[in-house]
Formats: C-alpha cells, sequence, structure tokens
C-alpha cells in the first residue's frame, strides 16, 4: 500500500510540475515533496500548514493537486486502463454535489464570518482580530483539502463563529457530521424488484445456451436501450422483471432455444433537493439507490435550529414520509428512511422543543422533544438514571408566562408532564447518609461498617457478629458516638466485659451509631528497642518482655566482623512520673563485655527495658586492608598492601624491586584521592571563594584526586625522614617516570613552545626560544610546574629541571572610566574643592 502511494505521488509530482501558479515560486512537485520531507521530520501538522501559508500556497493551488491526485487513483488520466483485463460490472457510487451548491456557506454563520468566506478579502478593513481569525479559517481550509497527504490534519469546527461561543451538545446533532460515518448506499446488491429503469442506468442482456452472446448499453435519454443487429427496446420505467419478460420477448425470436437474461450495472443518478434547517441546503445529485440518511449527510445534516424528529419527504408535491431520528439512534429503526427518486423534496423545519438534562442521568445533554412527550420519555432517551440518583423527585425549570417555575415531580407525575421549548430538568444525587448503618471501631476482630436493622438490632449482637473483642481490649469501658436531631454528636459509656457476659442490660442501636472499643496496645505509646552500631541489621526491634542484650543482638542478625567483645553499652531513658521538678540526671548508662561467643557479662537480672538503645562499638584492633599503586619504572608495577601505620614512599619503592635505570626519580609524582570531608572543604571553599569575583575560580577545583608534591629523590636518599619520604595512605599512586629532557614555555610569550632543556640555562633563554615576551608579561611572577607535581619561583636556572613547565601570568588588563564614572569622579572632586575653600575662608 504504501509503495503504490509512493508512486502515485510520484506520477503526480511529474504531472502537476508543469503547472506552477503565479501566486508561490514553488512548483507542485515541490510543495508534496515539502510535506513528505516536514511528516518524516515528524514536524507538528499546525506547523506545517502555517510554512505553506507563508510561502504563499493557496486553497486554491492545493485543489489541483488533490483533483490531479485523484485522477491518478481512479486511472481518469489519459492512457489509463484497467489492470484487471476485464470489464468489471460492479457499481460505484455516483453521487456529486450539484455545482450549484458547491461554495454555499452554513446558513447558521453570522454575516462577518461569510464575508471572511470569500476569496478576496481586504485586510486592511478588518480588525487584528478579525485577521487572526482569517488566518484560522484558511489554515482549516488548506487542512481540509491536504487530508490526502496530511491524514491526520486539524479538524475544526464547521460550525465555528466570531464569538466562539460554546455549541449546545444536542443529542444526535452531530450524525451526520460524524467523519466515520457516510451514509453511502450499498450499491452491489441484488437489483430491488420495485426498481424502475429510466435513462441514464447501464443494462446487460446475456444470452447463453444455443446461443453465446453478451450486449452492454445505456437507457438513453427517450428511455431505449439499442441492441446491435437488433434495433432500439423500449424500457424506461419498466421494473427489472418486466425489462426481462420485455427483452426475452422481442429476442427469442432471433435467439431460440437460448436462454435470455437482463439484469442492472451502474444505475443512474437522480437529482434531490434539500431544504430548510441543514448546514448546506440546495441540490444534490445522488445514486438512484440513494435514502434519505444519505441526502441528509451529503447536505451536512441538520443545524442548530433543525428539527431530527420531524424531517418529512415530498414526491409530486405529496408527502411520502416522515422520518424520527431518535427513533432510528436508540431503536435502529429505519422507518421512512425510504429511497429515494428524481425531484425528490426533503425538507427539514425547526425545532419545536428543545430540553436540557442535568444531573444524575447516563447521558446529560440537550434532546429535542416533541409537544407530547413526557419527562419519563426524556429520562428514558437520557439512558435512565445513574447507580447515585435521588430517583425518587426530579427538578424541572420552565421559563414562561413571563417568570420562571419550578416543579417537583415525583414517579407517577413524570409520565403525564408534558414538556415546553426551554424546559431544564435536573436530577439531583443521593445524601451522603446512611438509613441503616452502625460502624465498629477498636480492639474487635472485624471493625467496620454494618446493617443495623436485621440480626443486630443492639450493641451485644454487634459486637458477636464482629467475633468479638481482641485480646488487647480494654474491656471496663466502651463508648457509643451517637448523633443528635440537630446532627451534632454526644457520647454514652457502656461496660463491656459487664455488656458481653450478661451482667449488663443491652442496649439497643441508632442509626449512624459509632461504638469504640478501646484498646491497651493503642492506649500506650509503642513500644520499642534500638541497636546501634557494628551488627547485621541494625535499627529498631519491637519491645518483648524480658529480653537481654544478646537476645537483641541475635535479632539483629548477630556481630559483625569489626565488632567489639570488650565493650557493648546501654543508654536507658531516665523516668520519675512522681517527680515534680527536673533533676541533673537525664539518662542512665551501662557498660559490659562479651564472652564465649554472645554471652553478655552481666547479672542474669539484668534485662532490657522499652526505649533502650544498645550501641555495639567497633574494635579499636580492627584495620582493614589498605592498598597503594605504584606504576612506571619500577621492577614489579601493581598494587601494595601498607603494612604498617607509616608506610612511606621507600617502603612502597623497595616493595616494587627498587627502581630501573631509566627512572627519573625528580619527576615521579604523587596522586592521592581526597576523602569525603577533603571533597566537602574544598566545595565549601569553593562557595566562600566565589562570593569575591577578584579571585581567579579557575585556581579551584573540587576533584576526587589531587596531586601531591614529592621529592623521591630525597626520599629515597633519607628513607624515614619526615621531611622527605612522605606517609602514604589508602589510594595513593606513584608514578615514576622516564626523563623527559624537554621544557614547556606558556603564558604571556609570543609563541608558546616546547624545547629541549638545556642545563645551566637561564630564563632568558628559553624565553627567547618562544619569540620572547608577549604584551602584558607580569615578569616578577614567573614559576615553573615540576613533574613531580611541586611548583617554585623561577629565580635562576637552578629552579629549571627537565620535563618543567614554565607559566609566564599576564598583567590584569586595564579599563578607563566610562562617562558615568567620570561625571561621578568630577562631581566629587568639585565638592571636594567647594569644602576646602569654604574652611580656608574661615
Amino acid at each position: 500500500m504504501r509503495s503504490c502511494k509512493i508512486f502515485f505521488l510520484g506520477c503526480l509530482a511529474l504531472l502537476c510540475g508543469m503547472t506552477a501558479i503565479a501566486q508561490t515560486t514553488m512548483t507542485d512537485q515541490q510543495i508534496i515533496a515539502f510535506i513528505q520531507k516536514e511528516k518524516a521530520k515528524n514536524t507538528p501538522q499546525v506547523q506545517i500548514l502555517t510554512q505553506l501559508m507563508e510561502r504563499g500556497v493557496t486553497v486554491d493551488r492545493v485543489r489541483k493537486i488533490r483533483a490531479n491526485y485523484e485522477k491518478l487513483q481512479n486511472k481518469e488520466l489519459q492512457g489509463a486502463v484497467s489492470v484487471g483485463g476485464v470489464n468489471s460490472r460492479l457499481r460505484t457510487n455516483n453521487s456529486q454535489i450539484s455545482d450549484n451548491n458547491q461554495n454555499k456557506s452554513n446558513a447558521n454563520t453570522n454575516q462577518n464570518f461569510k464575508n471572511l468566506k470569500k476569496e478576496k478579502v481586504d485586510e486592511s478593513e478588518l480588525t487584528e482580530y478579525q485577521v487572526a481569525q482569517l488566518r484560522k479559517r484558511q489554515q482549516r481550509e488548506l487542512g481540509k483539502e491536504l487530508d490526502f497527504l496530511l491524514p491526520d490534519s486539524l479538524n475544526y469546527d464547521e460550525d465555528w463563529n466570531w464569538e466562539a461561543k460554546p455549541k449546545k451538545k444536542v443529542f444526535g446533532r452531530d450524525i451526520f457530521n460524524n467523519k466515520d460515518l457516510t451514509f453511502e448506499p450499498e450499491m452491489n446488491i441484488a437489483t430491488p424488484a420495485d426498481y424502475r429503469l429510466g435513462p441514464g442506468d447501464a443494462v446487460y442482456i446475456d444470452v447463453w445456451g444455443a446461443s453465446q452472446k453478451q450486449y452492454t448499453a445505456t437507457i438513453t435519454p427517450e428511455g431505449e436501450v439499442y441492441i446491435e443487429d437488433f434495433g432500439p427496446i423500449y424500457v424506461s420505467g419498466l421494473s427489472v422483471e418486466q425489462a426481462n419478460t420485455k427483452v426475452r420477448n422481442q429476442l427469442g425470436q432471433r435467439f431460440g432455444g437460448s436462454n435470455i437474461k437482463l439484469t442492472v450495472g451502474q444505475t443512474k443518478t437522480i437529482t434531490v433537493n434539500v431544504m430548510g434547517e441543514v448546514n448546506n441546503p440546495g441540490t444534490y445529485t445522488l445514486s438512484a439507490f440513494s435514502t434519505v440518511f444519505h441526502a441528509l449527510y451529503m447536505a451536512g445534516g441538520t443545524n442548530d435550529i433543525g428539527t431530527m424528529r420531524a424531517i418529512k419527504v415530498y414526491r409530486n408535491n405529496r408527502e411520502i414520509s416522515t422520518i424520527d431520528l431518535y427513533d432510528y439512534i436508540l431503536n435502529g429503526n429505519l422507518r421512512g428512511n425510504v429511497r429515494l427518486a428524481s425531484n425528490d423534496v426533503i425538507t427539514v423545519g425547526p425545532y419545536e422543543c428543545l430540553v436540557n438534562v442535568t444531573g444524575k442521568v447516563k447521558r446529560p445533554m440537550f434532546y429535542e422533544m416533541k409537544p407530547t412527550e413526557s419527562v419519563a420519555t426524556l429520562l428514558k432517551y437520557a439512558g435512565g438514571f445513574t447507580g447515585d440518583a435521588y430517583a425518587e423527585n426530579v427538578s424541572l425549570i420552565r421559563k414562561s408566562g413571563g417568570s420562571i417555575s419550578v416543579y417537583t415531580l415525583n414517579e407517577f407525575e413524570r409520565g403525564t408532564f408534558h414538556l415546553m421549548d426551554a424546559d431544564s430538568i435536573n436530577v439531583d444525587s443521593v445524601l451522603n447518609r446512611y438509613k441503616n448503618m452502625v460502624e465498629l471501631r477498636g480492639a474487635v476482630m472485624r471493625p467496620g461498617k454494618y446493617q443495623m436493622d436485621g440480626s443486630i438490632s443492639t450493641i451485644r449482637q454487634l459486637i458477636e457478629a464482629a467475633g468479638g473483642v481482641t485480646e488487647d481490649a480494654i474491656t471496663t469501658r466502651g463508648l457509643v458516638y451517637r448523633i443528635k436531631e440537630d446532627r451534632s454528636r454526644f457520647v454514652e459509656r457502656f461496660n463491656t466485659s459487664a455488656l458481653l457476659t450478661h451482667q449488663e442490660p443491652d442496649q439497643a442501636l441508632r442509626n449512624e451509631d459509632i461504638i469504640f472499643i478501646p484498646s491497651r496496645k493503642e492506649a500506650n505509646e509503642e513500644l520499642t528497642l534500638n541497636i546501634i552500631g557494628e551488627v547485621r541489621y541494625p535499627g529498631t526491634y519491637e519491645f518483648a518482655a524480658n529480653s537481654k542484650i544478646e537476645d537483641l543482638i541475635l535479632q539483629a542478625g548477630g556481630l559483625t566482623d569489626k565488632a567489639s567483645v570488650a565493650k557493648v553499652d546501654v543508654a536507658r531513658r531516665y523516668r520519675d512520673r512522681k517527680a515534680l521538678t527536673s533533676g541533673e540526671q537525664v539518662a542512665e548508662f551501662f557498660s559490659f563485655s562479651i564472652k564465649n561467643g554472645y554471652v553478655i557479662d552481666a547479672s542474669d537480672d539484668f534485662t532490657l527495658q522499652p526505649f533502650d538503645e544498645v550501641f555495639v562499638r567497633t574494635s579499636p584492633g580492627y584495620i582493614e586492608q589498605q592498598h597503594v599503586r605504584i606504576s612506571g619504572e619500577v621492577t614489579f608495577e601493581g598494587t601494595y598492601a601498607i603494612t604498617k601505620k607509616k608506610y612511606r614512599l621507600s617502603d612502597l619503592v623497595k616493595a616494587a624491586g627498587m627502581t630501573t635505570e631509566q627512572a627519573y626519580l625528580q619527576g615521579a609524582r604523587l596522586v592521592r584521592e581526597q576523602t569525603v570531608n577533603e571533597q566537602q572543604r574544598q566545595a565549601e571553599l569553593l562557595r566562600v571563594v566565589s562570593m569575591n569575583d577578584s579571585t581567579d575560580l579557575r585556581k579551584i577545583n573540587a576533584r576526587d584526586t589531587k596531586s601531591v608534591g614529592i621529592n623521591l629523590d630525597m626520599a629515597m636518599a633519607n628513607p624515614g625522614s619526615d621531611r622527605w619520604d612522605i606517609i602514604l595512605r589508602d589510594g595513593d599512586h606513584l608514578f615514576i617516570p622516564q626523563l623527559d629532557n624537554t621544557i614547556s614555555i606558556n603564558g604571556e610569550v609570543m609563541y608558546p613552545n616546547t624545547v629541549a632543556y638545556k642545563p645551566g640555562a637561564s630564563l632568558s633563554y628559553y624565553i627567547d626560544q618562544c619569540g620572547g615576551y608577549g604584551p602584558r608579561p607580569k615578569k616578577s611572577r614567573i614559576f615553573a610546574v615540576h613533574k613531580n607535581g611541586t611548583v617554585s619561583r623561577v629565580k635562576s636556572a637552578k629552579d629549571i629541571q627537565p620535563g618543567s613547565e614554565i607559566v609566564v601570568p599576564a598583567k590584569p588588563k586595564r579599563t578607563g572610566l566610562n562617562a558615568a564614572q567620570w561625571i561621578s569622579l568630577s562631581a566629587t572632586i568639585t565638592t571636594l574643592a567647594a569644602v576646602l575653600v569654604s574652611a580656608f575662608r574661615k
């Protein structure tokens, strides 16, 4: 299907390529290509239409492209042939709107909108709002014509008008505006027995048996079919059966002993007038099989005041049918939907009664009613009541006689109360109240709402129906919350245990009573224990009486590998409910040790109390393995474990088998991973410094690692020295490079460069290798970054080492004063001068 469409579009582009329109420089081929390109990019269709309008593409232009496209699809272009190789006898729908009705506008649209529907409008005479609405209309029409390329184009409301008032949702009115409903007549069915032949009908006459012959003819305007080598036969006005009899009688003499049969092919067209309150009244050319529904669909359906309950059909000035669309929509009854004949007239008058239904019905909207129909019929049209509707009474508001009247209709009155135009009916919902409910809450087996009448009418029966009270219930007192006549509540009390054991008389229930049985568990604060530290699952646990420390440790998954068995602490909440003043003590604290597994070294009578906190400490003798890494010019690169607290650079080099002959110790560097605290401190420093824009923020960067300046040659010469032999920590990486005999010069020089290292050469030698200083060098601040991560001011040749990078900083740019600053400075000087003159005069 897609390949066929691409083929059609390609042929269309070739056909239209030579028909460029003057309004735009785009050819038809370019318009199609532009639309396909934008669709491939998923460009919104509103944007595609807007861009086409900006390029001068008009509706007329698109109509011509569409016409050529449809001709190509229908093979109506010159040279198009049937690919099937045989002539099909299937009929097609030959309905079409008459030319006089092509450009008719909606009869209900206001005059301003009609004026804008002209092809050419002087926009200088329109307001800004009207121009915007004109653009919307043009975009809508362009989108409708492009639906063969943009099938999901914007679907604007045909009845849109200037005021843009929301339309009334009238039941059934949009049935002939629905794009999914076409009401096209079924063409390929057996020809009805009462079908009358007429001019324009195509007929097939088949002869078989002793002779084999086939004739194809079209009934002429004179009502005849011409048979080759025989002559004309008059068949107009005859039914198919009558025409068969006549043809057999006349051709039977020639084809003796053969069978002869006449069948109808493509049917004639008929002309039908659709008048009155429809969207597009006029004359329509329809298929001979068309019915009233098809004609109404072609006319766009009824307009805002058109009736749907009494659509009349006239033939030869005599009414032959009256259609009630509600009978078709609600009951599927096609009564009145007669097959049309030429010159039939369909009239749609204004409605007589339009009623609004709101509230708790299944289909609230406007309905057109007949004056003889009642409120009960209207509710039936609306689908009936919803489940939460108050069906006892409905309210009807009537605006007549110069005032508004309100009617409250019960079930019996609704069947006889007739409706008038503009009546409004509202169905209210049921009240949010119960009429036979009691609620049971608290310490019972099955709390909830229960039916009050029936088998449950007393408090005892209610508690027994709920499975009785729970074990933690407080049975000495229960509460009943009841409602007074003013809907306020009051409380009554009863003894639950005495009532259940028949020691106290039972109490009758009332509607909407709430019975509450208190619980010891809910009355008291939830009792918990907390364990913190080196256990597998630290956290809060439910308190259980007679719990010991080891019980809680086992419940928390046991001790971790780093737990200390020498110190387990318990913090206990201090409480004195009889105290009148606050004392100095705020908590109690106990310390214990563990022996023989999980046995706590404590007296046997020490048990945990609610809200105790148990702390399992980390053993000071527990140290996890820590590692450092070394790479570069050493015998054995890799990761090594730190074996002592003061593990130094020299220890790592020795563990790695010492350095190779190519190692450059002066260029060795150390990269250290920053801890979380160091990163946070660095980030805080960055935040503080950012408040002062005089500091170059590029010098501060909160990173995961940092470089540590070292002197590995001095560390190896002085092992254990706190000055040179740095103590390593977990995650450090030591890199020992080969000798790098180059020097890099960057910064404020004429040409930053990298040159060979020259022993004993001064700074000026390297600056000359870069073409000299730049325009703004800060010569007093020149520094060198060495391979080992250290930084030093360059004062002499010894400050430059192989592999170093010399950096020449730049002086800050001087900015002159602007006009406002000069004026302010002048005013300040003038004021100061005036003050000095005044002072000297005194």
